[in-house]
């Protein structure tokens, strides 16, 4: 499948497919977030073959129930030269859905120019998932019939106004997400 051959987003269904403890998804993209490498996990987890994932844009993964906001913070990072850890929600082939913990990297090359974005993913503690899928509702709801950036800077100005009242960075929520307990 080349590029211009994008594959439809699968419709959602209300099944949660868990990576194991010491599982990792792993995958390596061009500067347009178009999958380049990915590793047998990512294949295994989300249903799809390594011929329906190379060259298709990483989105293609993306679950619906994901704010655009996220996604706006993930490239504003990334486009700094910093590596982006969060949380992300994908949608598998069938429909089902993973929850991950991501860790997102630039890669250069040896002259120091960008060549892509490699990504690490692993399982996110229940504690985590619970917390987060409810601070992404409040997002999506501020998203809400808004397009575009309004929809993002929306849900980024509540995810903002969370931290305030946190008094932590996202970076430190996240973290904390990380090593809170599992409860599950």
């Amino acid at each position: 499948m080349t590029k211009s051959q994008h594959q439809s987003i699968p419709q959602p269904i209300n099944n949660e497919i868990r990576l194991g403890e010491n599982q990792f998804i792993v995958s390596k993209t061009d500067t347009q977030s178009h999958i380049l490498y990915i590793n047998r996990r990512f294949m295994q987890i989300s249903g799809f073959t390594e011929e329906e994932l190379l060259n298709q844009p990483h989105n293609l993964i993306r679950h619906p129930d994901m704010p655009k906001g996220v996604f706006k913070l993930l490239w504003q990072t990334l486009k700094k030269g910093d590596e982006f850890i969060g949380y992300v929600k994908n949608i598998c082939k069938d429909g089902s859905f993973y929850w991950v913990y991501a860790h997102v990297t630039p890669d250069y090359d040896s002259k120091g120019e960008l060549m892509g974005y490699y990504s690490v993913r692993r399982a996110p503690t229940r504690t985590a998932v619970t917390t987060i899928d409810k601070l992404y509702t409040q997002m999506l709801s501020a998203e809400k019939n808004k397009q575009g950036d309004q929809a993002s800077n929306a849900s980024i100005a509540l995810l903002e106004a969370f931290l305030a009242t946190e008094k932590k960075s996202y970076f430190q929520f996240v973290h904390q997400l990380d090593n809170a307990e599992t409860s599950a």
